[in-house]
């Protein structure tokens, strides 16, 4: 495959067998990582973007101002840089410092919010606000709000759930973190216009309530606020903690050779954990935003796990049983 420019990249990423150690499921793990931002979020920024330059939203010269955690915004500063707009993230510091220097490496520009918040607690409110007003107040500026902007669903239902069918056929299981709903929901749309009994099971951290249930603080990054959560085609939802998450991307890591992300852990957990309760026989797939190589100062990090008490082998022990 020859290409000029690197947003052809985008999409057709690998799938990834692993074998269930009590039933014949087939399992398949889509890793997102391998688009040219390393996340799935590559696809709907380049959608949001190219939607708003057909309808007029985003001129010639003009300035993209996201709220992000860091995956979107790689992935518009990616596009920015391409098509020659400047682009601001407003990020928290929930951003790890990997996603910031690649932002940054991209030609993008970083404001970070939510000072005087503890390093669980999360501040999307905040980013949203600050990208919403400095895009009002500057001439040419365009802030996509990926969290209320059906561009960032659709980019999924017409790429990834067609990716999904064709490389698989029936799916009959698919599980995915849920943040703003565009990936998950997105593809959930897609997958059940091929087959309406796909089964959809969202994964998000405790203490996230979009499902109701009391807020707590977490670390796990990338979720968000129910604006584009279409719940009508959710089947399931699960929580996962930052230590089931976090255990699991380290234990993919020394098993398997993969590095995968924070949430894509908690998400991997959830969906075993289901699994493994299944009868039969079917074709699960579990959606991996993106992976570990941004996580390396957390979640990879000896001290930082010990330091907030995440390191625990039981769930390394569960994983065994199960895969």
């Amino acid at each position: 495959m020859i290409v000029n420019k690197v947003t052809d990249l985008i999409g057709n990423t690998p799938l990834f067998e692993i074998k269930m150690k009590n039933n014949n499921w087939k399992v398949f793990l889509k890793l997102e990582k391998f688009n040219p931002g390393g996340s799935m979020k590559d696809r709907m920024a380049l959608n949001m973007i190219e939607q708003a330059e057909k309808d007029g939203r985003l001129r010639p010269g003009g300035t993209i101002i996201e709220s992000s955690s860091g995956n979107t915004a790689i992935g518009l500063a990616i596009a920015s840089a391409i098509k020659g707009y400047r682009f601001i993230a407003v990020v928290d510091h929930h951003a790890s410092k990997e996603k910031i220097d690649m932002i940054k490496a991209y030609g993008g520009e970083i404001v970070i919010v939510g000072d005087g918040y503890k390093a669980n607690e999360v501040a999307v409110i905040e980013r949203e606000k600050t990208a919403k007003k400095m895009s009002e107040e500057m001439d040419n500026a365009f802030f996509p709000n990926q969290a209320d902007n059906f561009d960032n669903r659709s980019a999924y239902t017409n790429t990834l759930a067609k990716e999904l069918v064709n490389e698989l056929g029936t799916i009959d299981s698919f599980y995915a973190a849920i943040g703003t709903g565009g990936s998950s929901c997105g593809t959930a749309i897609g997958l059940k216009e091929n087959n309406q009994n796909t089964t959809i099971n969202v994964i998000e951290p405790v203490g996230s309530i979009l499902f109701g249930g009391e807020a707590q603080p977490y670390f796990q990054s990338g979720l968000g606020n129910p604006k584009v959560i279409d719940y009508g085609v959710i089947d399931n939802n699960f929580f996962a903690k930052d230590d089931e998450a976090f255990n699991t991307c380290r234990y993919f890591a020394k098993k398997y050779g993969l590095l995968i992300g924070g949430s894509a852990g908690g998400v991997i957990y959830k969906a075993l954990e289901d699994i493994n309760k299944k009868n039969g026989s079917g074709n699960a797939v579990i959606l991996l935003c993106d992976g570990g190589e941004k996580y390396l100062n957390n979640v990879f990090n000896d001290e930082w796990m010990n330091n907030n008490k995440l390191i625990n082998e039981d769930v390394v022990r569960q994983l065994e049983q199960w895969i």
